[in-house]
């Protein structure tokens, strides 16, 4: 819990009563949406919302040998200004990442009773389900998912991983690990834009670094101009690795107070930093803010890779980019995945108690 956030009174978690996909069967094409997902302030205006590119990486060119000086400055500019970019050249092909998308469709089209197999457990954020219900204040996300933890891997949970589809396990398992390889080089890469020693990101990641997947299902909704797939909200990690649907928008990032949406770019990956590597960099890369929307006619689907310290790693400024005319912008936290669901889920932002 980051040192900042005592305030914050433990919540009495219970297991969300139903999925999105089970209200809507019970709902038999009825198009009423039930008030707990409705905003009833801060609604999402999506009429004026403009589509607008976001810088694109290639990653195979980023740290070779014959890499130049300006190919660095882009990426660093891509996390000054947005936080975010769309990675190609990654080391995995369209057809596989197809195979990817394919399987979590594959996954929630599966029959409710066989989905159920894999129910995430009150009290635990791994399984099949939605996320945890921590006030009856709360507005609800219009989206399913199946939360994994891959690594490390004593971390997994495997009965939680399904076997249907049969190629489920086996494609997580290649996915992850040529995830590694690109978090990796994206670490590397952040620590040089920064002339930093190049393992600097790498270390506080750790051997034994966690990383967790979220399939997320986004079903059509029928009140799109009142209801989110996903609220407002930044990243608790150090970075985020995002497969995004290949037809279907939904993603938007918050820019000089403006909505954006995100293109979709389908041979790519959507990578942002998180609120850790902002704290890390004491304030030079920026996490942002971002949302999902929904679609009244289609249903979407991506898969998050979320990238963590490990277990009881602190956090705080690198020394070497703190000094007099830049001081330490935020205080010294450790296992900040804890704390920041509790915030999530109230709207507001864990960063902003870590700031000095």
């Amino acid at each position: 819990m980051a040192e900042s956030s005592s305030t914050i009174a433990k919540p009495t978690i219970e297991l969300g009563s139903k999925t999105v996909q089970e209200l809507l069967l019970l709902a038999k094409g009825e198009q009423e949406v039930p008030e707990k997902y409705i905003y009833k302030v801060g609604a999402p205006d999506a009429s004026s919302v403009q589509l607008k590119d976001i810088p694109v990486i290639d990653l195979g060119l980023l740290l070779t040998p014959s890499s130049t000086t300006q190919q660095l400055e882009n990426f660093r500019s891509a996390l000054t200004t947005w936080g975010c970019f769309q990675v190609i050249n990654h080391g995995m092909t369209p057809e596989f990442l197809d195979e990817v998308r394919e399987m979590t469709k594959q996954f929630f089209a599966l029959p409710l009773e066989e989905k159920q197999k894999y129910l995430r457990e009150v009290n635990d954020i791994q399984g099949y389900g939605n996320d945890m219900v921590i006030s009856q204040q709360q507005t609800l996300d219009w989206t399913d998912r199946l939360y994994l933890s891959v690594y490390p891997q004593e971390a997994r949970k495997l009965k939680l991983w399904p076997q249907n589809p049969q190629s489920l396990r086996g494609t997580l398992e290649q996915y992850s690990r040529k995830l590694q390889v690109v978090t990796k080089t994206v670490l590397v890469a952040m620590a040089r834009s920064l002339n930093l020693d190049d393992n600097c990101f790498w270390e506080q990641y750790g051997e034994k670094g966690k990383m967790d997947v979220r399939f997320n299902l986004y079903p059509p909704c029928s009140r799109p101009d009142v209801v989110l797939g996903l609220k407002p909200h930044a990243d608790g990690t150090i970075i985020t690795l995002l497969l995004q649907d290949k037809q279907v928008e939904g993603l938007q990032f918050l820019k000089d107070d403006q909505w954006f949406r995100a293109p979709i770019v389908p041979e790519a990956l959507l990578i942002n930093v998180g609120d850790l590597a902002e704290i890390l960099s004491n304030g030079i890369f920026k996490s942002p803010v971002h949302r999902v929307l929904t679609n009244p006619d289609k249903e979407r689907i991506s898969l998050a890779a979320f990238c963590l310290p490990e277990l009881d790693k602190e956090t705080e400024p690198f020394e070497s980019l703190v000094n007099e005319s830049t001081p330490k912008l935020y205080k010294k936290v450790k296992n900040y995945d804890r704390t920041y669901f509790d915030y999530y889920q109230q709207g507001r932002r864990p960063i902003e108690a870590s700031k000095i």
